[in-house]
């Protein structure tokens, strides 16, 4: 039921602070009640956290979370969008919200090799249909006593390598090609699980991750609409932005100046001096920050329990890389250009040598639809260390690297494609002026550079620190139910529930979702809300 919305005063007087007003932190506050007093404390400029919505070309562009992944009735980001009026007519339909995709696209409109030409469907649809088979079989290995191998990685190299007589009807060229096509697979599934590599994912909880049912949807006023409309159901003066947490200090007793009778035991020091005191604190950070910080951020630090699982479990990176165009090079119809380097192979280590190679872990383009809402765009996803190299770069880098790409596949390159082309100064030769660069690659390539790009930073973003979590080889989902438990442990505490933990990071069947974060909120919320409920002993004086 979201129909309620806390926020206000009343109650038992029992102070609430939250830290982090990314979707965890909203929801709480938009679920909390019986509370004395409520403060959400955000360390940037804007609240949203991963929801990040930008003007580009022109239109709109996502960030941070894109789609509504499984919009139908059980996804509570769908049910409160559409009780705001945030979605397009075709996102009610309830035929699109019973297709059921497993969290995956379909088959992409086009795929394009390195050899500079579309590949045949027919050796694509293998692939794409072989590898959706050996993920499905390796989500059946939840809760198996024992696994062949310790990561998903491993085990779809051995299932491929064990088929490899058979790929392509065992022509040697057509084999090649099919594990090209495999190798851009395993690259999209990176960007799917926000990992750097399928090997640090573990096999045994792969399972334990739960898609729902519907046609993959987008807010036609962009994502942030939805926490925009969540903060101003809130009083104001309820959010408080670039209100950075230095330090949490729990388990204290700490009175404010002036009044002797009431203490409170948390403390929440802000970076610009400013501090808090607490009941309750939800803790709504990203995995990412609290691997970086949680030593120094929670003082008593944290139990090696939780510091354990937040040290076990995985968060990596997924940027977007979006490129306007004067004119489209693509059809009307495409929706998804995917890149295939025909020389790689799931079987073979890819290079390690990010500066000439990091393009290459792209897994393709999302054509950006309908273009007379968008413009003629690309969006571009790629994951792990080649995304965080990919964030050191300029744009103009950036821009010139991606023109090379689309030409090498497009058949419109006249130059070999390397990842800068410094003139004789030293500088990089394309800038971002319009739609022709003044400097290319030798010859005259048909494929006009795009006209602008913008790109996101998440690893860079120094309160997130990466995109999203995943569970680790060496860690399972019992790491996220331990992250997910409030502090003190002891039930029998005479101030219980002094931090509670909240975000996408703490939900077992939906981290990495905008929809495991809301839930997320709402659950520490309700948590507060039945303790407040519950007859027990006045606030300590």
């Amino acid at each position: 039921m979201e129909e309620e919305e806390g926020g206000g005063g009343g109650g038992s007087g029992r102070r609430v602070v939250a830290v982090g007003a990314g979707l965890a932190g909203l929801g709480a506050a938009q679920r909390l009640r019986g509370h004395g007093s409520f403060r959400l404390l955000e360390a940037t400029a804007r609240a949203g956290g991963r929801v990040r919505t930008r003007s580009f070309a022109s239109g709109l562009v996502e960030m941070g979370a894109h789609w509504i992944h499984g919009p139908s009735p059980g996804n509570p980001v769908f049910r409160l969008a559409t009780r705001y009026g945030l979605l397009g007519p075709e996102a009610a339909q309830e035929e699109n919200q019973e297709v059921d995709l497993g969290g995956h696209p379909p088959l992409p409109s086009l795929t394009y090799g390195s050899s500079g030409k579309a590949l045949s469907p027919e050796a694509v649809s293998e692939a794409h249909d072989l590898f959706h088979a050996l993920l499905a079989s390796a989500r059946a290995f939840q809760g198996a006593k024992e696994v062949p191998v310790p990561s998903v990685g491993q085990y779809l190299r051995a299932e491929i390598a064990r088929r490899v007589p058979t790929l392509g009807g065992g022509e040697e060229d057509a084999r090649r090609l099919r594990l090209a096509i495999l190798a851009t697979y395993l690259k999209l599934e990176c960007c799917v699980s926000g990992t750097h590599s399928m090997d640090l994912v573990a096999l045994e909880p792969f399972g334990e991750y739960v898609t729902l049912p519907g046609l993959d949807c987008t807010f036609p006023g962009g994502y942030s609409s939805l926490p925009d409309r969540m903060l101003s159901a809130l009083p104001e003066g309820t959010v408080l932005l670039n209100k950075a947490v230095r330090t949490i200090r729990w388990r204290g007793s700490f009175r404010e100046e002036g009044d002797e009778v009431r203490d409170f035991p948390v403390r929440v020091e802000c970076e610009d001096g400013d501090a808090f005191l607490a009941d309750h604190v939800i803790v709504t950070v990203p995995l990412g920050f609290l691997k970086e910080r949680h030593q120094d951020f929670f003082q008593p630090p944290l139990p090696e329990r939780k510091a354990e699982a937040i040290r076990r479990l995985g968060f990596g990176t997924n940027n977007k890389i979006f490129l306007e165009f004067e004119r489209p090079f693509w059809e009307p119809e495409q929706w998804l250009l995917q890149a295939v380097w025909e020389d790689e192979s799931p079987l073979e280590e890819p290079s390690a040598d990010l500066e000439a190679n990091w393009f290459k872990k792209l897994m393709g383009f999302v054509v950006l639809q309908p273009p007379e809402q968008h413009g003629h765009v690309l969006c571009g996803f790629i994951a792990g260390k080649e995304s965080e190299y990919m964030e050191t770069l300029s744009d103009a880098e950036v821009l010139g690297t991606m023109t090379r790409v689309l030409r090498t596949l497009t058949g419109t390159a006249a130059a070999s494609l390397h990842p800068r082309h410094p003139n004789a100064s030293g500088e990089t030769c394309i800038r971002v002026s319009g739609s022709h660069p003044k400097s290319v690659p030798a010859g005259n390539p048909q494929l006009p550079a795009p006209r602008s790009v913008l790109r996101s930073r998440w690893h860079s973003a120094p309160y997130t620190r990466g995109s999203y979590s995943y569970v680790a080889v060496g860690s399972s989902g019992d790491d996220i139910d331990v992250l997910a438990q409030p502090l003190p442990e002891d039930p029998e505490d005479p101030r219980p529930l002094q931090l509670l933990f909240a975000g996408e990071a703490t939900h077992r069947t939906f981290y990495s979702t905008a929809h495991g974060a809301l839930l997320s909120g709402w659950r520490e919320a309700e948590r507060l809300n039945q303790l407040f409920d519950a007859p027990g002993p006045a606030p300590r004086l």
